[in-house]
């Protein structure tokens, strides 16, 4: 044996097995002492601080977050894998060996660094200090700190240590979250997130404005559902739940209620949530709802419109053709009565068949005024006059109605036809009259009026000054579904045989024929308002003077042209009893060989104005060609509009609209004889 000192395992007479620490000491008489010294626990001991030495570190290396010690000014003592990478670093050791002072240059901003520092100087410990670093390689990273102070039992600053956890993808999400919560805040629809139960959750300005209220607040925790009547809450429930359940989206439109309890119309759109929540986005389309509507409205117009064109060509031929065979009657009546005193036994029959012929006129002359919007002579008038004139032969004949006036001061002129005007009053007062049967009040209004862009938009008139005629009764109003229909020709509410239907179509043709426009407003049991807009003239009233009917003689020549045979043998007559000499041709070619052939002695020529082959306009210009200075008198069972007015526009002396009565046409040959 040496002396010294040695471990060994010793085993016990039960076999267990026990550390011990031997000592041995030898003695003088060549012998030893053996102390030996049971060290089982403290080898035990020493065995579980290794074994946790060897856990820490593995933990200290293999943390998720940073760990790190720093001297009081901030190099780094120690740092785990995860504070390097962190950082930047591929290890641990190429942080700590910095030595410049790294935890101080890593912050972005130096102002977040002095309030770390002075946290950590007052109060010792800092906890979850959100800050941006700088990496190795200067890009930012966030990171979440949490650091203590250890001081020695002096008190004195040994070091700092703590955690530092990577929140870089958090901060972005939070970013990411803040600057949709802001683009929700900035948008004009209505966005707010619904829990499972639909109450609101989150909700910007405009989703409450939608509905009516100033704030969020005032419905924060409230059920989104209030917002809808019953009938929509089961459409939700039967219909909208079920697709939004099986699509996890669903958009269309649906009637809201606001906080003063009006409803509107809105579009709206859900998005199903995994926690059962609802993202709800929407928007007030009630001006769109409105657009939509003026576009039908508009629509509707031009529809009617085509319509009316339609049966209004329809209507001008069938009129055209009727004033033709109308023309050969009333030139018979007038001939015959020409032969007749009044002792004649015929003479009050020739006389009731003129009276027929001119309400067969008169019918006519709707058709044709609704069909193509005719004008006959035109002269700047007050309309002023024409209301007082019309209301007041109204008045003595329905004296139930109380008439009440309200005429414009300086009131513009318009370009009309007077007879037509007081035509169109008149159907008006009449169409009044029928609807107050047991008498009412009868309001009339004359003022100036300017139409801007928007207002004669579904017109499509011109902007600019009008002069606006109203006709208000309290008569027992009209529905929607009537209010449509009014100016179709023969519309009529009465029974059968009490009208024709024209009487509001001849007023909507007169007035879009000059230019104008009319609307109607009216409410079952509220009364009727008629407003006519006629475009404003600058040039002054020309009086109206009385018509002298008699019949003027001449010995002229005058060649009559027309298709028509038997109107061309009764206007043959009709002149010639007047002293003409008459020559008459069958179409257009006629008129113009004739003349070629007899110019000299031809003064007039009376031209119809629609003929097969080669039409009245393009005869008369023809006619021109020959001789420049021709006098013409344009005649046509058509009104004088169109290609009636085009062809005066180009020089033609007259026109004379069939049928026509002796006096009439004396008048209208010897007025452009004389000229």
């Amino acid at each position: 044996y040496r002396e010294g000192r040695f471990d060994t395992v010793l085993i016990r007479k039960d076999g267990a097995v026990r550390n011990a620490l031997v000592q041995v000491s030898p003695t003088t008489s060549y012998s030893y002492i053996f102390t030996v010294t049971d060290i089982t626990e403290l080898k035990q001991a020493e065995e579980a601080v290794r074994e946790s030495e060897a856990k820490f570190y593995s933990l200290f290396e293999n943390a998720v977050e940073g760990i790190f010690q720093t001297t009081p000014d901030g190099r780094f003592i120690s740092a785990n894998h995860a504070q390097a990478k962190l950082l930047g670093y591929d290890s641990p050791r190429e942080l700590i060996d910095e030595v410049t002072d790294i935890a101080r240059q890593h912050y972005v901003n130096p102002q977040d660094r002095q309030i770390y520092s002075n946290t950590l100087e007052t109060k010792g410990i800092i906890k979850r200090f959100e800050v941006q670093l700088l990496r190795k390689d200067g890009g930012p990273v966030w990171a979440s700190l949490n650091t203590r102070v250890v001081r020695n039992d002096e008190g004195a600053v040994i070091y700092h240590e703590g955690t530092v956890t990577d929140i870089t993808d958090r901060r972005l999400a939070e970013d990411k979250l803040k600057q949709q919560v802001a683009a929700m805040e900035a948008s004009m629809d209505g966005i707010a997130v619904l829990n499972e139960d639909q109450d609101y959750v989150y909700l910007n300005e405009a989703h409450a404005r939608v509905y009516g209220y100033a704030t969020p607040e005032e419905l924060k925790g409230q059920s989104w559902r209030a917002l809808y009547d019953e009938d929509e809450l089961q459409r939700f429930n039967n219909d909208i739940m079920p697709e939004l359940g099986r699509k996890g989206r669903w958009r269309g439109e649906a009637t809201g209620k606001k906080k003063d309890g009006s409803f509107f119309p809105q579009e709206i759109s859900l998005t199903a949530l995994d926690n059962g929540g609802l993202i709800c986005v929407v928007r007030d389309i009630s001006d769109r709802k409105r657009v939509e509507e003026e576009r039908q409205k508009l629509q509707e117009r031009l529809q009617h419109a085509d319509r009316m064109e339609s049966i209004g060509t329809l209507a001008g031929g069938i009129a055209h053709d009727f004033n033709n065979l109308l023309m050969g009657i009333q030139g018979c009546a007038s001939m015959m009565l020409l032969d007749l005193d009044l002792s004649h036994p015929h003479y009050e029959g020739l006389k009731r068949i003129e009276e027929q012929v001119q309400n067969g006129a008169d019918l006519t002359g709707q058709l044709l005024a609704f069909a193509r919007g005719g004008r006959y002579e035109v002269r700047p008038t007050d309309m002023n006059d024409i209301i007082k004139k019309t209301s007041s032969m109204f008045g003595r004949t329905r004296k139930e109605i109380a008439i009440r006036r309200k005429y414009g001061k300086d009131l513009l002129s318009v370009e009309v036809d007077r007879g037509q005007m007081e035509q169109v009053l008149m159907n008006l007062y009449v169409n009044a009259w029928q609807a107050m049967p047991v008498g009412g009040e009868l309001y009339l209004e004359t003022k100036n009026f300017l139409v801007d862009d928007v207002q004669m938009f579904p017109y499509f008139v011109k902007p600019g000054k009008y002069v606006k005629i109203t006709v208000t009764d309290t008569g027992t109003g009209m529905d929607e579904k009537t209010k449509e229909r009014i100016f179709d020709p023969f519309f009529t509410t009465k029974e059968v045989g009490r009208g024709t239907g024209l009487g509001l179509a001849t007023v909507y043709g007169i007035i879009k024929g000059h230019q104008g426009f009319v609307n109607v407003y009216s409410e079952p049991g509220h009364g009727t308002t008629f407003s006519i807009y006629l475009p404003a003239s600058q040039r002054e009233v020309v009086k109206e003077e009385a018509a002298i009917l008699e019949i003027s003689r001449g010995t002229e020549t005058i060649l009559l042209a027309d298709d028509e045979k038997m109107v061309l043998e009764v206007s043959r007559e009709m002149l010639e009893s007047m002293g003409y000499r008459v020559y008459a041709a069958r179409s257009g070619q006629e008129a113009i060989a004739a003349y070629a052939e007899k110019g000299n002695e031809i003064d007039l020529v009376i031209l119809d104005m629609v003929m097969p082959g080669m039409s009245g306009g393009e005869t008369y210009d023809r006619l021109r060609d020959i001789n420049p200075d021709i006098k013409v008198i344009l005649s046509s069972g058509y009104s004088l509009n169109g290609q009636a007015q085009q062809i005066m526009d180009r020089g033609c002396s007259g026109f004379i609209q069939k049928p026509f009565r002796l006096e009439l046409l004396s008048g209208k040959v010897r007025e452009t004889l004389d000229r």
